[in-house]
Formats: structure tokens, C-alpha cells, sequence
């Protein structure tokens, strides 16, 4: 198994870690905000879930798939965070689409989009990386 065949089973595991969030008890507030910081309808758990799919099968089926799957995801969930942290909205959500640019504290932009950014920008690096 190639490491980035490796990264991209890390990432199903992550990301289905990120699909039951919602559903662990103690991890959401009185309304339904996980950690106290950001609310997951049962549209972000599908994408989490379906991106969880994504990678565990493109590590499954060998190195280049991994490598697409890291390079793919990396893309959008990094600009994702990015339109998140610059707007208070993402796309992956249609949150951009339904809500449009959200007046929301920097503090919060960083908390909520962070993940997506860390996440991105990290299956990124490693899906150009030439092994």
C-alpha cells in the first residue's frame, strides 16, 4: 500500500469520524451546535459520508485513485475553507447559495472553516507529492 493510498484511508476514517459527530452523545450544545461551534445538518453528514466512500475506495483500488482522491478532495474542501473563512459560507453546503456572505466573527469563520482547511490543504500537499 502506497502512502498516499495510506493518507487516503486515514481520510475515510477521519471523515467518517466527521459523518457521526451529530450522533456521539455530549458532543453537541442545547442547539444542536457540535463542540459549541458549528451546526451539521444531514446534508453535511451525507458528504462526509459519501467523501468517506471516496477515499476508502480510491485506497482500495491502488495508488493513482488515492492520488486523484487527494488531489480532488484537497481542492475543494481547501477552497471551500477559504470561501468559508472569507465569507462565513461555504459551497460544498450550498451554504454560499442559501445564505450568501454570513456577518460572522472572525473568531467563529476560523473555528468553522479550519477544519475544512487543515483538511484540504493537507490531502493536497500529499496528492502532489511524487512518491
Amino acid at each position: 500500500m502506497t502512502t498516499q493510498q495510506k493518507v487516503a484511508m486515514l481520510y475515510a476514517l477521519l471523515l467518517l469520524g466527521a459523518a457521526a459527530l451529530n450522533y456521539l452523545p455530549g458532543l453537541t450544545d442545547d442547539q444542536g451546535r457540535v463542540f459549541g461551534i458549528f451546526a451539521l445538518d444531514i446534508f453535511d453528514d451525507l458528504l462526509h459520508l459519501a467523501s468517506a466512500l471516496w477515499a476508502f475506495f480510491a485506497a482500495l483500488i491502488g495508488g493513482r485513485a488515492a492520488r486523484q482522491f487527494l488531489l480532488i478532495f484537497g481542492g475543494l474542501y481547501l477552497a471551500d475553507g477559504l470561501l468559508g473563512l472569507a465569507t462565513g459560507s461555504g459551497f460544498l453546503d450550498l451554504g454560499i447559495f442559501n445564505y450568501g456572505v454570513l456577518d460572522q466573527p472572525f473568531k467563529f469563520k476560523v473555528l468553522a472553516s479550519g477544519p475544512h482547511i487543515l483538511l484540504g490543504g493537507f490531502a493536497l500537499s500529499m496528492g502532489l507529492r511524487r512518491w
